[in-house]
């Protein structure tokens, strides 16, 4: 659908580009049809495998734990099952979180997975959370040709990252016509006659009434441990409902194992799949796999993509490193000049003893792929000077980290 909706803004910016067209509309009817095709395909690749699998049986249902090694699970069709194993693995991932908002449970809202399911584009979509889903959300129905406005109660979007990285965003989106509105937290959501929702926030300028055809709660992720009955099993979960693990992902019970979402800390699919690899390696061929100094990786698929690995510059600083950092804005770099792209800018920690790098933000022109080969130079631990030394091919935006790196200033 963030394909869909990049193809809508070249489309109206061809002009730019010297290529002129008529006006744009998005069928969202029919870009959902393409995303379900898309996960469909995907689905039934996965559920071949397991058809076609000896010894493996996939089952329809809500299960909870009966004991430790006993999960009983109720389908649709069977009635209950008992199913007895060791080992036994919970990947059941999380939700959405219903904020304290008055009238939030009387109101109809979307959610992450609703949201995809319109096929009518909303007027005007009010977006409660500044955090990675929101903001990509925010401009993809922005881009639909929706009104936009993000309600975001921190201080700055994507809480995560560092002030600059948070700052640039909500310049790219303002640019591009989203409302943003910071340190706002919701207090009363109601539902007119004709179907309007009005949010009232609380903000810097005191109370106001934001009107809007549709609210989108991107406002936290909660896990989805509540049905599985875990102190049967004697597993323990932290005030907030997270499976706690050591760092082979096994939990407090010997046996059970939480993967993916579920145990907390960053949730992303890739980290769920490296949690598959680690007990694969461990429990199928004898391996010594662990999560131990796994870097947090990963894309948040705003446009430009913002791409980020191991520590930002204020988790470095926090952390009491001697550090240097090398900042470079996207409009020197030559292939984004070329697009037109020139949006953002590219970050790198590296450790003033070892010249390593410690992390990286890229928020530019394909910021995934910049940051991906960032990291593979953080695998081989090699120093900044390789980089910046290196030959790459022009023009590709892999020559920006020559650049990059001469732009190193001290801590």
């Amino acid at each position: 659908m963030i394909a869909s909706a990049r193809v809508a803004w070249l489309a109206r910016r061809a002009a730019e580009y010297g290529v002129h067209t008529g006006p744009v509309q998005v069928n969202l009817h029919e870009v959902r049809e393409r995303k379900r095709a898309l996960v469909e395909s995907f689905r039934k690749s996965g559920e071949r495998k397991y058809d076609s699998t000896d010894g493996v049986e996939l089952i329809r249902g809500e299960a909870s734990f009966a004991n430790s090694r006993t999960v009983r699970v109720q389908t649709a069709d069977s009635g209950t099952r008992l199913l007895t194993a060791e080992p036994i693995f919970i990947n059941t991932g999380l939700r959405s979180a219903r904020p304290p908002i008055d009238g939030i449970d009387r109101v109809p809202t979307l959610d992450n997975v609703s949201i995809m399911e319109l096929d009518e584009l909303p007027e005007h979509l009010l977006v409660l959370g500044g955090g990675y889903v929101g903001v990509e959300f925010a401009q993809m129905f922005r881009r639909f040709g929706s009104e936009v406005t993000i309600v975001q109660r921190h201080r700055q979007l994507l809480a995560q990252e560092d002030p600059d990285v948070a700052e640039e965003v909500a310049k790219i989106l303002r640019e591009d016509g989203i409302g943003v509105r910071l340190e706002t937290s919701g207090a009363r959501l109601e539902q007119d006659a004709d179907g309007r929702v009005r949010l009232t926030v609380h903000g810097p300028d005191g109370e106001c009434v934001l009107a809007g055809s549709h609210l989108l709660n991107a406002a936290g992720r909660i896990p989805n441990t509540d049905a599985l009955e875990l102190p049967a099993a004697g597993v323990a979960t932290d005030d907030k409902g997270f499976i706690p693990v050591n760092d082979r992902l096994e939990t407090n019970v010997p046996g059970i194992y939480a993967l993916g979402d579920v145990k907390g800390g960053p949730a992303f699919t890739h980290v769920s799949y490296d949690d598959y690899r680690i007990v694969k390696a461990n429990l199928l061929e004898g391996g010594n796999a662990g999560t131990s100094g796994r870097p947090t990786c990963y894309t948040v698929f705003i446009d430009p993509q913002l791409g980020r690995i191991g520590l930002s510059e204020r988790e470095a600083r926090a952390q009491g490193r001697r550090i240097r950092v090398a900042k470079m804005p996207m409009t020197h770099v030559a292939r984004a000049l070329e697009f037109s792209e020139t949006r953002g800018f590219m970050k790198a920690i590296v450790d003033g003893e070892t010249d390593e790098i410690l992390g990286a933000t890229v928020l530019g022109l394909e910021g995934g792929e910049l940051m991906s080969m960032l990291q593979i130079a953080m695998l081989g631990r090699l120093p900044y000077t390789a980089l910046r030394d290196a030959m790459f091919a022009h023009p590709t935006l892999a020559e920006s980290l020559n650049n990059l790196f001469a732009t190193l200033t001290s801590a």
